[in-house]
């Protein structure tokens, strides 16, 4: 794979995900560890399940039925 490719698919591949929100995690690891080194990092699946808990809260988040 040439040096052109890699970056094509690398890009590509933030793109996804950044749209399907996958790298949203990486971010509050990255921000958590940052701010404060002495805070226990939920894992992945706590931190869907309170991201997902905060989204069907708020109403001005979107209407979601089923």
């Amino acid at each position: 794979m040439t040096a052109r490719a890699r970056h094509i698919a690398g890009r590509i591949r933030w793109y996804v995900r950044e749209l399907t929100g996958e790298s949203a995690y990486d971010r509050y690891v990255a921000h958590t560890a940052a701010h404060d080194p002495e805070a226990r990092i939920m894992t992945r699946r706590a931190f869907e399940r309170s991201r997902t808990d905060a989204r069907e809260a708020d109403p001005r988040e979107g209407f979601r039925c089923c």
